[in-house]
């Protein structure tokens, strides 16, 4: 396809302007009082606009001014009659205005047709002055800026006046300019929506990039920063969208740099100069009575004074939330700084703060772009404003931490550092701003600790020591902190950026300065001043460490020799962290942030020296584990989290591998404290936290300790709750050694004992068989040993070597004792052996648990029932672990016997439950060495048929089947039977109510057999009950916990021990009721007499029936066992 010659196609679009513009005109040309076709008109409008659009976008360069006027023509008339059309057509006779100044007119439209479109352009968005403003739409006033933008934008010096500028004379266009100007500041400040705003910004920034004439600018100067003054400043500025203060700030600076830039009023500048040389009174004006009346020097120090009150509002936005705000801002201050160094002196200072405040070189620095440091090494007064604000900054600051307001604090912070980091950039080193720097930031500390909400014990999540034992696991969440200072959550970014202060603050040597002026502080001042010193001293030593490398010391050489100061500030920030932990007591009330900062600094001491820290644990190891038993939440997870980072920096793999490898630290430091009777909570607490941690593997390290607290217990058992604490770390012991894999003894050959009696097994067939023949055998042998034994005649000389009987007559006269030493070393030998077997070698792990059992008899008696109760569970606990070594462990069982039965008949029920847990325990370890004790308390006691310990397990039954009877009482109103139904074939028939001497009935757990005649009913005695009842609390009543635990001891009883037919039978008579409840003991009652237990509970009619056997010829029929011990056979 042949490319088209710029006149085709000039011609082309000419006739697609003129099939649109004839019609227009026609219509546009109407008789005024003939109503006109809008819908037409708005048509015709749309496409004139697409037609010139289309153009445009595929070649604008035949678009010029003639055909735009050929355009403009029917344009004309609408505008003349626009009253008789819609306000949709004005609108898009805008638009297309718009179209015909970009790419038809542009800079060669007429003086007097630009003068009548600002004119017509004003009057449509704002209104005619002096005339009722007519609402016009809102999409209406955004294309009459628009377009208002574009024809500014073509403004040619010759549009502004008619005369030469020199003589800055005011023509008619200067006057619409303003009007216009007028009319865009209105839109900037009070427009509806954002749209307006913006076009009426961008038409400001046409104004003020177009115009040249520089008295015209100065002229709208006051306004415009009025105006946009008034968008930039609170509190309209909290309300306006972020791009419009974006815009806003932009062409603010883009006024005044271009209005009192330097360079635009450099001769002022130069007036001012030589005025204030030669006569500081006598003003530029009356000594050159000839220049202008606007651009003169008092104009321009009246503006200055002016803009210093608005810059001043402007620059809050310092404190605005959105980054590009606060970048918008610094790039506003350096600009002025670096444009308008001269003209805006007196606001330097304003503007230097902020630009300080917002110099962020993560958002603000580009190697593109001047920055304040340039600006500072070009222009030495602003490295002076620089010092002065970071100097009022620093004092001011514990005044702005008072604030309620986080981000005041914030930004104050933030500043300081902002600030510090330019000055060191600089250069500007300041022995007045370091010491008032460290003063400051204590103070300031200072302040917000007063202020802020100490947290509740309820509000915070404390870490407990697991039961398992185990402190250490993966991860990095236990070797980290909670905050100390500071610690709430609206805190938190506070806290960062006063950490960021500290950690930037001047070099290394700068910071060990003024971490040792606040040792000073921490040796001489109380309370909150010491934790605040005792904080930034620590915080600031960090922070040097952080910053030590080898290249910084290569070239900073100023911090050669300063490494030996920070060492020294380090070493007498351990020793008095050291002496804060070494002097924790609970009877004296600290500060825990001071001690929680303590053990931080430990923390840090041993992440340091690694390995080199290990001689420290002699000292700290202790202190630091007591703070395990704290009872402040805080100081527990800091205790549990420095544990971990001393193990883990000195290369153990756990808690509990550091506390083993020096356990002589912990028994040396905790023995000491025992041997002086310096006993806290505390303490046994930690004791008790440490042995829990280690496990058994401490335990052998532990016999002075177990020691000493024989030793407190003796001295001091009239104190229950101070004994109650000791016994709890002897509980502990148990518990442990129990665990252990070494408790057994140390040849390995003791094997578990096991006391269960064994129910006699059927040999069956086979069994038979070899009993047969083992009897066959035997007869056999019999016989062929009579055969042989008349044959071989007895023996006629003694067995052995022959000897003499010359020999053996003077042996016996010359050693007349040598048989008996014979018959002695025989019967020594066979002595020694025994001894050997008896008292085999002890673990000291066994040893302590031993001495433990034995010592419990000792205070079985004390006054605290919960003393008691944990005596006797400790018993049975140690009982099992014990019983192995039968020579050691059956003397134990014979000391503490008397006192652990005493405790049957205890006041207080759950001790008695205790006790009979803690005798089955025996029961299970001793088996039948405890047989004839418990026949001779069975049915004697101590000399009294009541005190018979048979009479306590009726009582204790008895009082349990009342409990049972008042709550059926009160929950039934019946007082009298309860009925159960059991399957099976026939009922019992003697069944009577509940009274004195009569049976009850008793609900039971068998099976339902129906065989078509329903359930049956089971008669028992008046004492008998189900087990799980009792009182109206049913299986949790008193009664019923001490008859469960009765129960349990029975069951351990015939299971382990040998019993007497008497005392089996006593005991079965006892229990046969509540046998179905209880399966374990019905088998071990099952063991012993399995045909007595049947019996029992067949008289009860506690036993199923069974249907005879059929077989073809007889009849089977079951015998019934009467009352007189006759048998009845049949019905």
């Amino acid at each position: 396809m042949a490319t088209r010659s710029p006149f085709s196609q000039r011609t082309e679009f000419f006739q697609q302007l003129k099939k649109v513009c004839v019609p227009l005109s026609q219509l546009a040309l109407s008789p005024k009082d003939k109503v006109v076709d809008s819908k037409e008109v708005l048509r015709l409008l749309d496409s004139l606009i697409n037609i010139w659009t289309a153009q445009a976008n595929e070649d604008a360069s035949i678009l010029d001014d003639k055909l735009a006027d050929y355009v403009f023509f029917p344009l004309s008339h609408v505008l003349k009659g626009r009253d008789r059309y819609s306000m949709r057509v004005i609108e898009a006779v805008i638009r297309l205005l718009r179209l015909l100044v970009q790419h038809g007119w542009k800079a060669k439209a007429l003086p007097q047709l630009f003068q009548q479109l600002l004119i017509f352009l004003t009057f449509v968005i704002g209104g005619v002055p002096g005339q009722p403003k007519k609402e016009v739409p809102e999409e209406t006033i955004v294309e009459g800026f628009r377009t208002l933008t574009a024809l500014v934008s073509i403004a040619e010096p010759s549009h502004l006046t008619t005369q030469s500028a020199e003589s800055a004379s005011r023509s008619e266009t200067i006057l619409a300019l303003e009007l216009s100007v007028t009319v865009m500041l209105e839109g900037t400040t009070d427009g509806p929506i954002p749209a307006i705003q913006l076009e009426a910004v961008q038409c400001l920034r046409a104004v003020f990039t177009t115009i040249r004439n520089h008295a015209v600018l100065a002229q709208i100067l006051p306004g415009t920063v009025s105006a946009l003054t008034k968008v930039l400043s609170p509190p309209q500025a909290n309300q306006t969208q972020r791009r419009v203060l974006l815009e806003s700030l932009d062409v603010l600076k883009l006024v005044l740099v271009n209005v009192l830039g330097d360079i635009r009023v450099r001769s002022l500048l130069k007036e001012l100069q030589t005025s204030s040389k030669s006569d500081p009174d006598a003003t530029a004006e009356q000594k050159n009575p000839a220049a202008p009346g606007v651009l003169t020097p008092s104009w321009l120090r009246a503006t200055v004074s002016q803009l210093k009150i608005a810059l001043s509002a402007v620059l809050k936005l310092r404190a605005h939330e959105s980054e590009q705000i606060q970048s918008a801002l610094h790039r506003f201050c350096i600009a002025l700084l670096d444009e308008c160094h001269s003209s805006l002196a007196d606001c330097q200072t304003i503007l230097v703060e902020t630009a300080v405040m917002l110099e962020d070189p993560e958002t603000t620095q580009s190697h593109l772009q001047t920055t304040l440091q340039d600006l500072a090494s070009v222009y030495p007064k602003l490295g002076d404003g620089i010092k002065s604000a970071l100097y009022n900054w620093i004092t001011g600051l514990p005044r702005v931490m008072q604030s309620s307001d986080e981000r005041v604090r914030q930004l104050a912070i933030r500043s300081i550092l902002r600030g510090s980091k330019l000055a060191a950039a600089l250069h500007m080193d300041s022995s007045t701003l370091d010491d008032a720097l460290g003063d400051s930031l204590r103070d300031s500390i200072i302040t917000l600790i007063k202020s802020s909400k100490q947290p509740k014990i309820v509000d915070y999540v404390g870490v407990d020591l697991p039961a398992s034992g185990g402190l250490v696991t993966s991860g990095t969440e236990l070797a980290t902190y909670r905050p100390v200072l500071l610690d709430l959550e609206g805190q938190k970014n506070t806290r960062k950026e006063i950490h960021s202060l500290i950690f930037y603050l001047g070099s290394a040597v700068q910071q060990v300065k003024v971490a040792t002026t606040m040792l000073g502080y921490v040796r001489d001042s109380e309370g909150v001043e010491r934790i605040a010193s005792f904080w930034l001293s620590f915080e600031l030593l960090k922070a040097t460490y952080a910053q030590s490398s080898d290249v910084d010391e290569l070239l900073d050489l100023s911090s050669l020799g300063e490494s030996r100061h920070q060492e020294d500030a380090f070493r007498e920030l351990y020793d008095f962290s050291a002496s804060v932990l070494a002097a924790h007591s609970d009877s004296i009330e600290t500060d825990w942030q001071l001690e929680a900062i303590a053990l931080e600094v430990t923390a840090f001491a041993a992440s340091r020296l690694k390995s080199n820290f290990l001689p420290e644990l002699i000292d700290v190891l202790y202190p630091v584990t007591t703070f395990l038993g704290s009872q402040v939440p805080q100081l527990r997870a800091h205790s549990i989290t420095t544990l971990n980072v001393i193990a883990a920096s000195c290369g153990y793999e756990s808690v509990s591998d550091l506390i083993v490898d020096n356990a002589d630290y912990m028994v040396n430091s905790i023995s000491l404290r025992l041997n002086t009777f310096d006993i806290s909570p505390a303490s046994t607490k930690v004791l008790t936290m440490v042995i829990r941690l280690t496990g058994p593997r401490l335990l052998p390290f532990l016999d002075d300790i177990v020691a000493a607290i024989f030793a407190a217990l003796e001295n001091y058992h009239g104190y229950p709750v101070f004994v109650e604490s000791l016994f709890s770390v002897l509980t502990e012991v148990v518990t442990q050694g129990v665990k252990s894999d070494m408790l057994l003894l140390e040849d390995g050959n003791t094997k578990p004992v096991n006391h269960r009696k064994q129910p006699p097994k059927s040999p069956g067939i086979p069994g038979i068989l070899q009993t047969l023949t083992a009897r066959l055998e035997r007869a056999k042998r019999s016989t062929r040993e009579e055969a042989e034994a008349n044959t071989i005649p007895h023996p006629k000389q003694p067995w052995g070597t022959p000897k003499d009987q010359a020999s053996s007559l003077l042996d016996k006269l010359t050693n007349p004792d040598a048989d008996d030493e014979v018959d002695a070393d025989a019967d020594q030998t066979s002595t020694n052996d025994k001894d050997k077997d008896r008292d085999k070698p002890k673990t000291p792990t066994y040893a302590l648990v031993a001495q433990i059992f034995s010592l419990t008899q000792h205070h079985l008696t004390s006054p605290a029932p919960a003393l008691r109760r944990s005596l006797l569970d400790l018993v049975a606990k140690a009982g099992r672990a014990l019983a192995p070594d039968e020579n050691a462990f059956l003397p134990l069982v014979n000391a503490v016997w008397p006192v652990v039965l005493a405790r049957l008949r205890d006041r207080e029920p759950y001790v008695a439950a205790a006790a009979c847990r803690a005798l089955a325990a025996l029961c299970e370890g001793a088996g039948d060495f405890l047989a004839s004790r418990f026949r001779s308390e069975w049915f004697s006691g101590t000399g009294s048929s009541s005190a018979a310990l048979s009479a306590w397990f009726r009582r204790a039954r008895e009082e349990a089947a009342a409990a049972r009877r008042s709550r059926r009482a009160v929950g039934s109103g019946m007082g009298g039977a309860s009925l159960s139904f059991v399957g099976g074939g026939g009922a019992r028939k003697g069944i009577g109510m509940t009274g004195d001497g009569e049976g009850i009935l008793v609900p039971t757990r068998e099976g339902v057999v129906g065989n078509g005649d329903g359930m049956r009913l089971v008669e028992t005695s008046s004492s008998s009950f189900p087990s799980g009842s009792g009182g109206a609390l049913g299986r949790f009543a008193q009664a019923s916990q001490v008859w469960e635990a009765a129960v349990e001891l029975l069951t351990a009883v015939v299971a382990h021990v040998r019993l007497e037919d008497d005392m089996f039978d006593d005991i079965l008579e006892l229990v046969v009721d509540v046998l179905p409840q209880h399966g374990e003991l019905r088998e071990a009652l099952e063991t012993v007499n399995a045909d007595a237990v049947w019996l029992a509970l067949y008289e009860r009619g506690m036993v199923q029936e069974r249907a005879p056997p059929v077989t073809e010829g007889f009849d089977f029929q079951f015998a019934t066992l009467e009352r007189g011990g006759s048998v009845k056979v049949g019905g």
